[in-house]
């Protein structure tokens, strides 16, 4: 697997169908991937299938991908939608043999994203990272945009893994508070979406 792409590189690499743009990819968001599905459908098996369903679907729209929008979006996107729409398959099935109304009212899952909307929270988080302190926006950074593991990172930086964790908490905690700043302009729901993804991410 190639290490040296950027990730536009890698999106025009993948629109000429290189496996290997694909694969890079794939190592690099299948973890943060991988951790919005579980937190939707809870089941470890279930999550790896659908984790595996969206970069098929990754590699198949290959050559619709916009290179000016971050593919972090998208896949977030299509992995929610996704998750969701298996939940809504669920509530279907469970709905033939259960007409109860609270029922209904506790299992309805969400309304899926807009990739454009997405995109534009996703931007916002971004900002309130770069107002970070260096070592706390190295630590967000390669924790939730990078998906890497917390041992890897304490490597990467020379910092205990207790270290990053302490970091995290404290990133998070000053995004989280930037964007309920924020969030007083715009849109209650897209708000809590945004306070969601730093969680999910």
């Amino acid at each position: 697997m190639q290490s040296s792409y950027t990730e536009l590189e890698s999106l025009v690499a993948l629109s000429q169908d290189k496996v290997e743009a694909f694969d890079f990819l794939y190592h690099l968001y299948k973890q943060p991937v991988y951790g919005n599905i579980f937190k939707i459908v809870k089941q470890e098996d279930l999550a790896e299938d659908l984790l595996q369903e969206v970069f098929i679907t990754l590699w198949e729209n290959r050559h619709s991908l916009q290179l000016d929008r971050p593919v972090a979006g998208w896949l977030f996107v299509v992995s929610h939608n996704k998750a969701l729409s298996f939940l809504k398959k669920k509530l279907k099935e469970a709905l033939v043999v259960s007409s109860s109304e609270e029922f209904t009212e506790q299992a309805s899952p969400e309304e899926t994203l807009d990739e454009e909307e997405y995109s534009l929270q996703l931007s916002m988080i971004k900002e309130a990272v770069d107002q970070l302190p260096n070592r706390k926006r190295e630590v967000f950074h390669q924790l939730r945009f990078e998906g890497k593991t917390t041992e890897e990172v304490a490597e990467n930086l020379g910092i205990s893994v207790q270290s990053v964790r302490d970091y995290l908490k404290q990133a998070t905690r000053q995004v989280r508070t930037h964007i309920q700043e924020r969030g007083k302009f715009m849109h209650a729901s897209s708000a809590s979406i945004l306070i969601m993804m730093l969680d999910q991410f």
